[in-house]
């Protein structure tokens, strides 16, 4: 019976103490942002790397998951004599949920990915020790200005998604389904709110935050060869999406759950 509850504790207490790890790189990186040095170069990198660079696949992602949402909805709204509400639910649908978290995936999947990689490379090839002995400090250096970058610039990518996904929408609903231009765009605004935009940027931020701070901790992390920079590469995007879903779930309650 106690080997039994051993092995059932040891998994349980190996993730918490996961959870410490990363909640204590958190704060150092925190703590980091707001003592000097900041490394302006690193910084605008990265906000070309997560930014600007992950503009095609959100701007892809969100304009045909616009357009298959409008006919899923049309299609469950025959059985109820209900299609007119296409524009409203695609609209509320991109911006409060699916805009936000295909947005934080992607980023996951394409950002998290990269600067795991990245870091774990430079631990590797020892080019980490070598900023330790030149006195510089690898988490303002590496960490502060992609965690920074990824939570001001995912926003705007989650605003842009949400703009194209509703796009998509409606290039669907307009150009397949008959609804006519002026009253699908009409719809749209009168329905949404103030509180579902800011929503939305607010979960892209923790998003972002999220993404690349995750990136960068498995990259600390890493184990050395080429086996531990896959190991971390695939452990940070696996945890970066696992804990996007968590964080959407518990923004959401804090948001609208009454």
């Amino acid at each position: 019976m106690t080997g039994f509850l051993a092995a059932l504790g040891r998994p349980v207490l190996a993730v918490l103490a996961a959870f410490g790890r990363v909640a204590l790189y958190a704060v150092q990186t925190l703590a980091s942002l707001v003592r000097p040095p900041f490394y302006t170069r690193e910084f605008l990198a990265a906000l070309l790397h997560v930014g600007w660079l992950s503009l095609p696949v959100v701007g892809l992602t969100a304009i045909f998951t616009g357009g298959a949402l409008a006919l899923q909805i049309y299609a469950g709204g025959q059985r109820f004599n209900a299609e007119a509400v296409v524009p409203q639910i695609v609209a509320i649908g991109m911006v409060r949920e699916l805009g936000p978290v295909l947005v934080g995936l992607m980023i996951a999947a394409r950002v998290t990915s990269s600067i795991a990689a990245e870091i774990a490379t430079m631990k590797v090839t020892e080019q980490i020790d070598a900023l330790v002995t030149l006195s510089t400090n690898p988490l303002k250096y590496l960490t502060v200005p992609r965690v920074l970058a990824g939570t001001l610039t995912v926003p705007l990518l989650v605003a842009v998604g949400d703009i194209i996904g509703i796009m998509g929408g409606f290039l669907v609903a307009t150009g397949q389904l008959g609804f006519n231009k002026a009253t699908y765009i009409q719809n749209t605004l009168d329905f949404l709110e103030s509180a579902d935009v800011v929503s939305s940027l607010i979960k892209g931020a923790v998003f972002g935050c999220i993404a690349t701070l995750i990136g960068c901790y498995h990259g600390m992390a890493s184990g050395r060869g080429a086996m531990g920079v896959g190991q971390a590469t695939k452990t940070a995007v696996a945890a970066a999406s696992i804990l996007i879903l968590a964080a959407n779930f518990l923004l959401t309650s804090v948001m609208f759950g009454s």
